[in-house]
């Protein structure tokens, strides 16, 4: 079985020097991603703006199905218009087939309201003891919405119970965007 692999890696990886005391060459360059945000510890302390939107994302929470986890999330958008949209998720007994707040909102937009780019996005959850962030897919889907904006950032609002953290542009919250 050793001799089966290490042929297999011969094959496979270039030749370097191994063995004692021989270095390994590296082009590997080391470099860090830093994000600004506003952490608020207070909903109050929130611009009025955003504090409209908030409270029109945990009002939606109310219109969540969540027969299976009861984990009700509501997200509000503002868009250029000024104009509020709400949407929440919704879970399946098959489940992956459910949706989420913010993918269900986005896809809305995006159908019926793509010529009023989205400025704004807060997210609440309930239980709220914490701060609801989004979740991988709905990154992406994010920075779509926001590349099809024509690069016009998404500020986006992640709430808890009384406190909020926003960052300038969901671009923030995904910095290794997959694009073709």
């Amino acid at each position: 079985m050793t001799k089966f692999w290490a042929a297999a890696c011969r094959a496979v990886l270039p030749q370097r020097p191994f063995g004692k005391n021989k270095a390994i060459i590296s082009t590997m360059k080391k470099d860090e991603y830093k994000i600004n945000y506003e952490h608020y510890s207070s909903l109050g302390d929130l611009p009025a703006a955003d504090g409209e939107l908030v409270a029109a994302a945990k009002d939606a929470r109310a219109t969540a199905y969540a027969p299976s986890t009861g984990f009700r999330v509501g997200a509000a958008a503002r868009l250029a218009s000024g104009r509020i949209v709400t949407s929440s998720n919704q879970e399946s007994v098959v489940g992956p087939v459910g949706i989420c707040a913010e993918s269900g909102l986005l896809y809305n937009l995006q159908a019926n309201h793509a010529d009023d780019p989205v400025e704004a996005l807060a997210i609440a959850s309930m239980p709220d003891t914490a701060e609801c962030y989004p979740c991988g897919m709905c990154r992406q889907i994010l920075a779509d919405t926001e590349q099809r904006q024509a690069g016009r950032p998404i500020r986006v609002i992640m709430t808890g119970r009384d406190s909020a953290t926003v960052v300038r542009s969901s671009l923030d919250l995904l910095p290794f965007v997959f694009r073709m």
